[in-house]
């Protein structure tokens, strides 16, 4: 068997960037889905090129296509490597050549089309991640046992409910964990018969089925396979996947019971986040070991007064003078007035400090929250100016609507980013 160093060396990582990410909008209206904000200091593409980093894996590719100026930028400003190593975070953008003028259509397309971009580096295996989930998984152990298994495909899985079911990819796995079928997004009436053997614990919380979580790995002939015998498939999940399987691969499911969340819609992200603030969270910012890491910002110490907080995280270079905070987070340089309430919401901060002068201006509203304002079950995308007084509260009575200035998405109000809220305006949830 191939040592751990060698497997390590002879992978290289593409993380996908997703498509046009509607199901989170607004806060993909500017910028990709990868790079929306997440625990107050990181972006979503932060955990995955963190999974591959701290298993040892330093060659990574980031396949971006829409809106993806901002995700470039930080990812050009984060990850920098040692000039004497072979590390690197690369992006490969979409792009039209002679021979194909079209985009990205699915993800194995993306891989398809940014093949030659990578094919003259010296590899074994491909890890394909997604940019958009949350969790935190030893990728060398899931290499190791792709090696260990002669796997030509191996497959991330978890267990899922019936309700979560029909929205994965679900697989029946045999001996030695060897995947037989796969269905994708199975109908409700069908499922009966994709139950999988998933231990006492899972099937005690009624999770009975292994769904994909959309973390493969291929050995490079099992790839360029399927690849050129499929030149029209444009999608792993509805396409390569149950190829793979009918040509008789060795296609293994690498069973994962930690905390994993894909952050598909408005309220997936909005849990996802207030999640963080619990004592002792699911997924672990506080981890020696499983490190996330970001662009290094060089700001001061967040700053308090006459605040009260229950459950809340801080990022730096904020200044609080709020009267209470409860299971929230307020990102990098939040700025929230005296006599304001914050509960259950999302304040993600700010990209650059106002000025004392523009603050100061007659007639203009800071940026930041203003004096006595209450926000509840929110989203305040960056760059926010709020005025005095303001009533911001989401609640699950609330029908979907879109504004100017805001939306409401399944009882949470998201407002836009850079948008403007007047003072005494009451939004959602009276």
């Amino acid at each position: 068997m191939k040592n751990t160093a060698h497997v390590l060396q002879q992978t290289i990582c593409l993380i996908l960037g997703g498509g046009a990410g509607t199901r989170l909008y607004p806060l993909t209206k500017d910028r990709s889905k990868p790079a929306v904000p997440i625990g107050g200091k990181y972006r979503l593409i932060d955990i995955p090129i963190s999974n591959c980093l701290n298993s040892g894996l330093y060659r990574i590719f980031v396949l971006t296509q829409y809106n993806s100026a901002s995700l470039n930028k930080h990812i050009k400003n984060s990850f920098h490597f040692d000039h004497f190593s072979n590390g690197f975070v690369d992006i490969l953008a979409a792009e039209q050549t002679s021979g194909n003028m079209d985009w990205f259509q699915g993800t194995a397309d993306a891989v398809r089309q940014s093949v030659r971009n990578f094919a003259y580096h010296d590899f074994d295996y491909i890890l394909i991640l997604s940019g958009d989930q949350l969790y935190q998984m030893d990728i060398e152990e899931v290499l190791n046992n792709h090696v260990e298994l002669g796997a030509d495909v191996t497959i991330a899985t978890i267990p899922v409910n019936a309700q979560d079911a029909t929205s994965f990819g679900i697989m029946k796995v045999g001996a030695e964990n060897k995947i037989v079928s796969f269905i994708e997004k199975p109908a409700s009436h069908v499922l009966q018969d994709w139950t999988s053997e998933v231990g006492e614990e899972m099937e005690a919380q009624g999770r009975n089925y292994l769904a994909s979580m959309g973390i493969y790995v291929f050995s490079r002939p099992a790839l360029r396979v399927l690849l050129n015998e499929n030149p029209k498939a444009v999608d792993f999940g509805k396409e390569l996947i149950p190829d793979s399987i009918h040509r008789g691969m060795n296609v293994i499911s690498y069973a994962y019971n930690g905390y994993w969340t894909d952050i598909g819609d408005i309220k997936s992200f909005f849990e996802a986040n207030i999640a963080l603030t619990k004592d002792i969270p699911e997924f672990n910012m506080f981890d020696n070991d499983n490190r996330i890491y970001t662009r290094p910002r060089l700001l001061p110490p967040a700053k308090f007064s006459g605040v009260s907080f229950t459950r809340t995280i801080v990022a730096e270079g904020s200044i609080i003078q709020a009267k209470m905070i409860e299971n929230s987070i307020l990102g990098v340089r939040s700025r929230i007035d005296y006599g304001t309430i914050i509960k259950n919401s999302y304040i993600m901060g700010n990209d650059y400090f106002e000025s004392l002068e523009d603050i100061s201006i007659p007639g203009r509203i800071p940026m930041g929250i203003g004096k006595d304002c209450y926000i509840e079950n929110a989203i305040i995308d960056k760059h926010v100016r709020i005025g005095d007084n303001v009533i911001i509260r989401g609640n699950d009575q609330l029908v979907d609507q879109e504004h100017e200035q805001y939306v409401i998405k399944k009882g949470i109000v998201v407002i836009h980013k850079n948008a403007e809220i007047p003072a005494g305006s009451i939004i959602g949830f009276k």
